[in-house]
């Protein structure tokens, strides 16, 4: 794993489209997702496993979900993924982890948080392509068939049509990024997509450290927040677009009007 500290703005467009180049299209089609973080000693634990909490009752809290969100969602899902996203989405602790396409979307959430302005910010910087490597073979093959690069609900069901039939795959770590159903606008708006290891115990952050390839940290200094911040605003990603509705209007009026401290 490589770690770069950025110190302009132009440092950091370089760093976050580095490797973007495709010359067999012939066009910018970057491999790599992001995740941003306003404070750069935040781990990569889950909901689920964050301090040992909830690894015991991974499967009775999606029972659970399933059985009483039944009703509440106008889309059909049949695949126990797409549960599993859709709880995700609304704050279930899963073992799954919230990651963008777009490093502007990570930059975002970076930012967002005024109470941390004072801190380092970090932008993970995984390529996909390189992590698939290590999937099981069932996994692999699955995505050479498909001719894709990330993972639906519908082909992992294929594979595992439930979450310990992921687990029992290998006894070697992985980690595939899955990309949910479009349930709502948050989710199409954020280019949103998952992370899932194969067991609710594993961390993705001692995972990714032991990669010598396709995993770069971007350390974010607090000096260059404001900077971000405001340039982010002018290129219209904000909480009213990543968050439509009166909730995410409300939060970047907030934010967007908040007074720079001196």
């Amino acid at each position: 794993m490589r770690e770069h500290r950025v110190t302009t703005w132009l440092e950091l467009q370089d760093a976050l489209f580095a490797g973007s180049w495709n010359e067999q299209l012939g066009r910018h089609r970057s491999s790599f997702v992001f995740r941003g973080m306003p404070f750069v000693e935040h781990d990569l634990s889950t909901a689920l496993n964050r301090q040992g909490m909830f690894i015991r009752q991974e499967r009775d809290l999606l029972r659970a979900f399933r059985k009483y969100a039944r009703g509440t969602t106008h889309e059909p899902l049949d695949s126990v993924w797409d549960w599993l996203a859709l709880a995700q989405h609304h704050g279930l602790p899963t073992r799954m982890l919230d990651w963008t396409f777009s490093p502007y979307v990570a930059l975002h959430f970076l930012t967002e948080d005024a109470e941390l302005r004072g801190q380092d910010g970090v932008v993970w910087c995984v390529d996909y392509r390189e992590t698939n490597r290590l999937l099981p073979r069932p996994l692999k093959a699955l995505l050479r068939r498909e001719g894709a690069d990330v993972f639906t609900g519908d082909m992992l069901a294929e594979v595992a049509g439930a979450i310990p039939e992921l687990d029992r795959l290998t006894d070697h770590p992985f980690v595939l990024f899955f990309e949910p159903p479009s349930l709502d606008a948050r989710i199409i708006n954020q280019f949103a997509l998952f992370s899932v290891m194969n067991g609710p115990e594993l961390r993705l952050d001692t995972f990714l450290a032991k990669r010598k390839k396709g995993v770069r940290r971007l350390i974010i200094p607090a000096a260059l927040k404001w900077e971000v911040r405001d340039k982010l605003d002018q290129a219209n990603v904000t909480e009213r677009v990543l968050f439509p509705g009166l909730d995410g209007l409300s939060r970047w009026l907030r934010r967007y009007y908040s007074p720079r401290p001196l």
